[in-house]
């Protein structure tokens, strides 16, 4: 990014922070040059980064491009018990088949962002596979029950009478003992992750190592305004292509747009100044496409970003067609409105398309099927779409 060493300094202490332990000592040792081991670890609980993980990874790479050691922990032993940090109940195992499939292209999604040649990555089944007992047991002795109870959402839970697992509660243990592997002088993490990354700073002093400085993030909100979740299909993921990043981004809540141009486009102070004003006198949707060019541009490169938002406008704002759309071979002359829609492979099921149909929700060449009885004409390049994204086109050959 060629930022001058204050700029990356104010990056990685002001820009998105929640909340930092230890400021001012970090402050010193980046202004002193003083090398630091950084750590950020992830569970592989889901196959793709998104824009809440991505916003933590870019500090990560400010931390490098001013010399520091950075460590990504790849969490594939504590995955298997799960971060209770912002669950409200608990999670489904994960399975080793699961975890060796979901972090299969992490690193390929790293290097989005980061000097890879710069950067150790590190698997906690590394020490933990081996981790006895008789090591647990002491540890787990420096805490209480109520410390972890009294956490908000173990609070929440206990209060609803929902169950806690045992095994959540030896959760902040666990990945504090990663801060002790690498012996991090730093931890990126979640504001919500507050509480293990404090109990990783307790462990450090158990085990004689200088307590970690904490940097907690500020939430990013998925695209309906809850949490950013797979689950709830409300994430843009930095493996997104440009096309698909840029229409996610169009459909942002309007109250979360300067969240996403803070935490997402890094724009500067004076930058969103003028993004304020310009929400007071302009469309919102106006200005969520700078948004969406901006963070396009950010990991598909600028001329993707305007081939983004011209496919955009083109389907959207001036009734066109994508120019890539699935192309389906059908060799009848007439086909039934239902097995048409079937045969695109656009939806799940025959019911699904039934339902869609007397909805309004297809078109063929422009032409909207109520009729799922009806028998269409099949005709080379025909155009059928559903909803308002969804398209293929027939090909007889």
């Amino acid at each position: 990014m060629n930022k001058s060493k204050e700029e990356l300094i104010n990056r990685i202490l002001e820009k998105g922070t929640e909340d930092i332990v230890g400021k001012k000592e970090l402050r010193k040792k980046l202004e002193e040059d003083e090398k630091l081991t950084v750590k950020l670890g992830l569970d592989p609980t889901g196959k793709d980064f998104h824009l809440g993980h991505a916003s933590m990874l870019w500090r990560l790479r400010f931390f490098q491009e001013l010399g520091n050691k950075v460590v990504f922990i790849i969490g594939d032993f504590t995955a298997k018990i799960g971060d209770a940090s912002d669950k409200q109940e608990m999670r489904d195992r994960v399975t080793d088949k699961e975890i060796k499939e979901n972090m299969k292209d992490y690193e390929e999604q790293l290097e989005k962002i980061l000097d890879m040649d710069k950067v150790e990555v590190r698997y906690n089944s590394e020490w933990f596979n081996d981790f006895r007992l008789e090591e647990l047991i002491p540890l787990a002795m420096e805490f209480t029950a109520q410390q972890m109870i009294r956490r908000r959402n173990f609070k929440k839970r206990w209060e609803e009478e929902k169950p806690i697992g045992l095994h959540e509660i030896l959760y902040p243990l666990l990945q504090g003992y990663d801060s002790v592997a690498i012996e991090a002088d730093v931890e990126i993490g979640g504001f919500d992750q507050l509480f293990n990354l404090k109990t990783g700073r307790k462990i450090q002093k158990f085990y004689g190592q200088n307590p970690q400085i904490i940097i907690t993030s500020e939430m990013l909100y998925g695209l309906d305004g809850r949490e950013m979740s797979t689950s709830w299909g409300n994430t843009v993921n930095i493996t997104d292509n440009p096309k698909e990043m840029y229409g996610k981004i169009l459909s942002l809540k309007d109250d979360l747009i300067m969240n996403y141009f803070n935490l997402c486009a890094f724009y500067s102070e004076k930058e969103l100044e003028r993004i304020k004003k310009d929400l007071k006198k302009k469309n919102p949707k106006e200005v969520k496409k700078e948004l969406a060019r901006a963070i396009v541009s950010l990991y598909h490169g600028e001329e993707d970003a305007e081939k983004a938002e011209k496919e955009f406008e083109k389907i959207f704002e001036e009734g066109g067609v994508p120019d890539d759309m699935p192309e389906i071979n059908i060799e009848k002359e007439k086909i039934g409105a239902l097995n048409l829609v079937h045969a695109t492979g656009l939806v799940d099921s025959k019911s699904q398309s039934k339902r869609l149909i007397k909805q309004g929700a297809v078109k063929i060449n422009g032409e909207k099927i109520k009729d799922w009885k009806k028998d269409i004409e099949v005709v080379d390049g025909m155009v059928i779409k559903i909803g308002k994204k969804r398209f293929a086109k027939i090909v007889k050959k």
